[in-house]
């Protein structure tokens, strides 16, 4: 058997991602491996992203982080939680593409002995028609993976995404009641 020396683990800021994240984090620590997180993201103006969605008849990137904003938010998430796991955080890398693309191309640059990722039981049409990340980093991964299954099936898991412009409004000034 041999030792892990690196790591590679995705999150997307879901609920699934905080227990995939730990347990890298555990084997990074008990391996004293290297801990390389990647959060893979989806950037699109708003003109590609409608017609996205007006030719697709739906959008393409659900399950994927949606703005580099959200991508960041989860990557320092994910970044804590390896440090209070006891991991040797190597590198956290945003990636804008595809999340098992992604995983890949790091773990074959890092030369990763392991990948980490999170998995759920597939549950609609769409995963078996088109697959999971996790199917295809374990069809395509050149070293090991790892598959981390959630203690429960909670539903749908949520991805973040960035705000939209139009939605943002000034916070209130001092005197002002914030609105609930």
């Amino acid at each position: 058997m041999k030792d892990y020396r690196t790591v590679v683990v995705g999150t997307d800021g879901s609920a699934l991602a905080e227990p995939t994240v730990a347990r890298a984090a555990w084997l990074a620590t008990h391996e004293d491996a290297d801990l390389v997180i990647v959060c893979a993201y989806a950037e699109m103006s708003r003109r590609l992203d409608a017609k996205n969605v007006a030719t697709l008849g739906g959008d393409v990137r659900f399950g994927q982080v949606l703005g580099r904003g959200a991508a960041s938010d989860a990557l320092a998430q994910a970044v804590g939680l390896g440090k209070a796991n006891g991991a040797t955080i190597a590198a956290a890398l945003l990636v804008e593409g595809e999340p098992a693309k992604a995983l890949l191309s790091v773990a074959e640059e890092r030369g990763a002995d392991v990948i980490v990722v999170g998995a759920r039981r597939d549950r609609s049409v769409a995963d078996r028609l088109l697959g999971t990340v996790a199917t295809e980093v374990t069809k395509q991964a050149r070293c090991d993976v790892l598959i981390v299954r959630p203690v429960a099936e909670t539903g749908d898991l949520v991805v973040p995404e960035d705000s939209p412009v139009d939605s943002w409004s000034p916070p209130p000034a001092d005197d002002e009641p914030a609105a609930r």
